[in-house]
């Protein structure tokens, strides 16, 4: 049945939409099966989105029809279309009015991403207007909190070294904690990673009190503050608040030095709301862990990571992981600042919407995922600025001379990138820089042909 008389109105404009503020805009990349045409696809993948149905049906009313998805644009040659949703269509809570991702989801990427018509589609930008987005909790935390810990300007605090524990699962408490230790004597920052948990080799109360006096011994020996991400992940809220009222009640006086994570793709929004609301002094780390299914440029349905982290800071994520634009070992390329900047700035172009923020606060990038000191330079030049969380694995435990300088060398890339210094160069006078390039020799061949002979160095 084509509904595009009903379901599509190409005679809308976007500045007006826009103006009047009663839609959300999707822009999504569809390509119909074979045999179907664009815009009855299009108006298909509207009304399953919104108000329709594949016949026609009595109960159907005005007051119903005022509220359909609109298709608005189209171009069949860039495979792009737009539809607009009223923000009546969205679900809203009944304890307090408040507006859920849940709901979005449900209609924008629902039932249509399994039509069969539809050979794919994927959102690749969205716009909320102002009535809309003030109905989101937005991070009540953020990286300024993490700076106050740390003693630092709340303004433009700057990088926060971290890193993962390796290897991510198989340590026991004990191993665990030292770890923790060896690297806070250089680091500011150490992060479960996401299957870290309550294993049964790991019991989580063991290990949250080792960890924390690790923290305390690491504090005391360097006079310096460091934090740590808990992984408070479960399938039941009940489990989720339980590990977080166990972190903090051991942690005590130093409870701000503790974020808690949240694996947001796979356990959902209920499991970040859950903890944004249950927690809202705590920063609140938006692990993605499995979005690549659906996030991946290879993956044609579903969701980009640049809608995941827009989502993510309507949710009320304090930060969460960008990927490393190109630098890392992840999937993505140096275009991918469009992901940070969406989520640190006020008021910022995506790829196909402005938005404004209005105020509401801003998510941290978080960087992971085979980054080291010698990758640093570039990624932080194609960034723009160092205002983020770095969590580097490898790039601390496995540096030549151990984690305290792995986490020097990490320091000393961002003063180098800060400096504008040629890396070679700088590394003559940075010891644990240095290292970081018999360390990681695969990518200072990459990346600085000729570093052997100008820093002394030997083939190996």
């Amino acid at each position: 049945m084509d509904q595009s008389k009903r379901y599509a109105d190409l005679s809308l404009r976007e500045a007006e939409l826009i103006a009047n503020g009663r839609h959300v805009l999707c822009a999504y990349i569809m390509k119909p099966k074979a045999g179907y045409g664009y815009l009855e696809t299009a108006a298909h993948f509207a009304a399953e989105s919104s108000t329709g149905t594949n016949v026609e049906v009595s109960t159907t009313d005005d007051f119903t029809r005022g509220v359909d998805a609109l298709v608005y644009e189209i171009d069949e040659q860039k495979e792009l279309m737009k539809i607009a949703y009223p923000i009546e269509l969205f679900d809203r809570n009944i304890i307090d009015g408040r507006a859920m991702i849940a709901s979005f989801l449900t209609l924008t990427i629902g039932n249509n991403q399994g039509m069969g018509d539809v050979e794919y589609a994927k959102m690749h930008d969205f716009y909320v207007p102002p009535a809309y987005l003030r109905l989101f909790d937005g991070p009540s935390t953020t990286i300024r909190d993490l700076w106050r810990v740390l003693g630092r300007p709340v303004v433009d605090g700057g990088f926060i070294v971290g890193t993962i524990i390796k290897p991510k699962l198989g340590l026991r408490p004990r191993p665990f904690a030292d770890a923790c230790y060896d690297f806070w004597l250089g680091g500011d920052f150490i992060k479960n990673d996401e299957p870290q948990g309550n294993q049964t080799f790991a019991p989580l109360k063991e290990t949250v009190q080792l960890v924390h006096d690790a923290m305390k011994r690491a504090q005391d020996k360097t006079g310096m503050a460091k934090l740590f991400s808990w992984n408070i992940t479960a399938d039941d809220y009940r489990e989720t608040i339980a590990r977080g009222e166990y972190i903090l009640e051991t942690f005590g006086p130093d409870a701000d030095h503790c974020a808690f994570l949240v694996d947001g793709y796979v356990a959902g929004p209920q499991a970040i709301t859950t903890a944004r609301r249950t927690f809202p002094k705590q920063y609140l780390h938006y692990h993605r862990a499995g979005h690549g299914a659906v996030t991946s440029p290879s993956a044609k349905r579903g969701y980009t990571a640049f809608v995941l982290a827009k989502m993510a800071r309507l949710q009320g994520a304090s930060g969460i992981h960008v990927g490393t634009m190109g630098y890392g070992k992840m999937e993505g390329d140096a275009s991918d600042t469009i992901i940070a900047h969406q989520i640190t700035e006020d008021s910022v172009n995506g790829p196909y919407y402005h938005q404004e923020w209005l105020g509401m606060n801003p998510t941290t990038p978080i960087i992971s995922g085979g980054m080291n000191a010698l990758r640093m330079p570039g990624f932080f030049a194609n960034l723009g600025h160092s205002n983020l969380i770095m969590t580097a694995g490898g790039g601390s435990f496995g540096h030549i001379d151990g984690p305290v300088a792995g986490a020097t060398s990490l320091r000393q890339a961002e003063m180098c990138w800060r400096e504008g210094a040629d890396p070679v160069e700088f590394a003559k006078g940075h010891g644990e820089f240095a290292r970081a390039f018999e360390s990681f020799p695969n990518d200072a061949d990459k990346l600085y042909p000729g570093w052997r002979d100008r820093l002394g160095v030997a083939a190996a």
